[in-house]
């Protein structure tokens, strides 16, 4: 079996139907930032009328614009640092030609801000909102931007500002921008609202202002709602954008002992193990998404999970070291051993429903799933334990190796490693239409991939297939403590859908921005659209890393092919003309060669690399600092 999976979009049948046509898909291009595991790749968005994407570069503080009007060839465009603002970016969104970043302060208990930039560069304004602002959302018509306002403690837990939801009305323009910012005081203790006692709260010492963490944030096709995943707490926000009221809606708990809810609850059992168990999942969604289907407004959840684990509070602790209630868990010791459910990671906040010390029931974080919900936020589908069951049957029939079942995303040979503690971990999602169909894009970041779902009937959904371009058989670091080129995509923390209609090639596309790798991805999806050359997009051959040293006077190029290959090396001045070139045999695996830069003066260049077999080829592009 090969070892590199980049490129491969995996079908199968499984637990649930297969889409009676698969979408098709394939990797375009990708643009390398070099990092390994600083968060130098996380939200990403796309701005139609520039062709440009715009992605969280968190490790240096800053969003990274790329031309992606060739995704084959994704090229640094400009940066926007956001250190004069604040202490670090979150999240960007792009409409009608503006920017919205949200920005950190330092300490991130302090107030934040929104760092507004047209699409060119050029800063336009800073509105201020709440403490830790998490994710930024525009409405479709571009009047309104939606801020999760996190409010996370300090490590000490001794500060804890309140988690909050800010709507910047942007009608009059920056420059008149009119900020609302809506807190949850008023289902505080005595307040005039009723907390439904299902939403957790459970900070230490915490009013229920200061507990909720809004956490992600998506606005309706019709402009008229905000839904904001408030991940910690378990719970949705509704926000009515025209009066600012909100609702809270507990999102309650998968009991995993039902059929079509199993997991695999334990990373000591040596095995692919998913099974029914007395254990209830909170669903805790991170990535939110609102789509129109037929008409109606579906929201869609990435259910991850998340616990609260900090110098000075952590609820975190194992299911084995839980006191259980006797006559509640008669099988106790049966179940808290290490291969069941005893390494699973559980809560110390729930359980002991009547407060005598020992537990009754289990709790885990997360449910391992994608779900979608009516506009009134009730839960009308989830995929149960598919994500776990497909990628299970795909290691299987053989298409994944073995390693792929829960691994971590940050170092290979980690079969199993996950399934203590939130399994492949859906982390993000997003919705859009292909070839008359529509699917939902789940991120999975730990098994760094991509699931997909035909929604196009949103209580019927079926599955179409899983996206990775991840190799698990190579160290995911160089010796230098980069990122291994040879390794792929790690770690998908942000996705972009771009309709056809809006595509640069005439197809839709999809973005993923990994954070572990520092990598953000373009897939080509469904039927039409060509590469800049006209020729069909080809299969995976290449993997290119950064040029280094870099700036330096020699830059050495090292890549790697999936097989022997003829390779171009061309050499691209600022002003487009080619100005050296190489062309030589390689063998498959790594290779380096130095960058035909003869005679050039210092200057900025690209490295364009086109590896060839046959009809196939592939082509990525490095960007490099000469130095004479």
């Amino acid at each position: 079996m090969l070892v590199r999976y980049a490129l491969l979009l995996v079908l199968t049948a499984g637990l649930f139907p297969v889409a009676a046509q698969p979408l098709e898909a394939t990797r375009l291009g990708t643009y390398a930032t070099g990092l390994f595991d600083e968060g130098a790749a996380e939200i990403v968005a796309f701005d139609a009328a520039t062709q440009r994407l715009f992605f969280v570069n968190a490790a240096e503080a800053q969003v990274v614009v790329l031309d992606a009007s060739d995704p084959a060839d994704l090229t640094l465009a400009f940066t926007l640092d956001v250190t004069p603002y604040g202490a670090s970016a979150n999240s960007v969104a792009v409409a009608k030609g503006i920017v919205a970043v949200a920005v950190e302060a330092a300490p991130k208990t302090d107030p934040g801000v929104v760092a507004f930039f047209d699409v060119s560069g050029a800063f336009l304004g800073t509105v201020g909102v709440g403490a830790l602002p998490d994710a930024v959302a525009f409405s479709p018509d571009g009047s309104t931007v939606v801020v999760a306002n996190e409010g996370e403690p300090n490590d000490d837990y001794t500060v804890d500002p309140e988690g909050s939801i800010s709507l910047i009305d942007l009608s009059s323009g920056v420059a008149g921008a009119a900020v609302t910012t809506v807190g949850f005081a008023d289902f505080n203790v005595g307040g005039t609202r009723t907390l439904d006692p299902q939403i957790r709260i459970f900070g230490p010492g915490a009013s229920v202002a200061q507990d909720l963490e809004p956490e992600f944030a998506a606005v309706s096709p019709d402009g008229t709602t905000a839904y904001v995943s408030i991940q910690e707490n378990n719970a949705l926000a509704v926000v009515d954008l025209a009066t600012g009221a909100v609702d809270l809606l507990p999102l309650g708990y998968k009991n995993h002992a039902l059929a079509g809810n199993a997991l695999d609850p334990s990373n000591r059992d040596d095995d692919i193990a998913i099974s029914t168990w007395p254990v209830y999942g909170m669903y805790q969604p991170d990535g939110i998404a609102a789509y129109s289907i037929g008409g109606a407004t579906y929201v869609f959840t990435a259910n991850e999970g998340d616990a609260r684990d900090y110098d000075g509070y952590s609820e975190e602790t194992r299911i084995k070291d839980l006191a259980a209630d006797p006559v509640a868990i008669p099988d106790a010791a049966f179940l808290q051993d290490d291969a069941r459910l005893g390494r699973l990671t559980t809560t110390t906040t729930m359980g002991d429903s009547d407060g005598d010390g020992d537990v009754e029931s289990f709790f885990a974080f997360g449910a391992r799933s994608l779900s979608i919900h009516a506009a009134d936020g009730v839960r009308v589908w989830d995929s149960g334990d598919d994500i776990e069951r497909q990628i299970a049957l795909l290691i299987s029939k053989e298409v994944l190796p073995e390693d792929a079942f829960n691994a971590t995303n940050d170092e290979n040979d980690t079969f199993d490693n996950r399934s203590d503690d939130k399994g492949p971990e859906p982390e993000g999602v997003v919705v859009g239409e292909v070839d008359g169909r529509t699917f939902a894009f789940v991120g999975l970041e730990r098994v760094s991939a991509v699931i997909l779902y035909d929604v196009s009937d949103p209580l019927a959904p079926t599955y179409a297939g899983l996206l990775i371009n991840r190799n698990f058989g190579v160290d995911v670091q160089l010796p230098d403590g980069s990122i291994n080129p040879a390794a792929g995509d790690l770690g998908p923390e942000g996705l972009a859908f771009i309709s056809a209609a809006e595509s640069p090639t005439g197809q839709a596309l999809l973005v993923t921005s990994n954070e572990i790798s520092g990598t953000v991805t373009v897939w080509g999806l469904g039927s039409g659209g060509t590469d800049r050359a006209g020729a069909p997009a080809s299969d995976a051959l290449l993997a290119l890393a950064p040029a280094r040293p870099n700036p330096g006077r020699t830059p050495r190029l090292a890549f790697t092919l999936d097989a022997p290959a003829e390779v171009d090396v061309v050499i691209v001045d600022a002003l487009g003309r080619e100005v050296g070139r190489r062309t030589q045999a390689f063998p498959a695996g790594l290779s380096t060669v130095d960058a035909p830069t003869a005679g050039l003066a210092s200057g900025v260049y690209h490295a364009r690399v086109t590896a060839r077999v046959g009809d196939v080829w592939e082509t990525q592009t490095s960007r490099f600092t000469l130095v004479r």
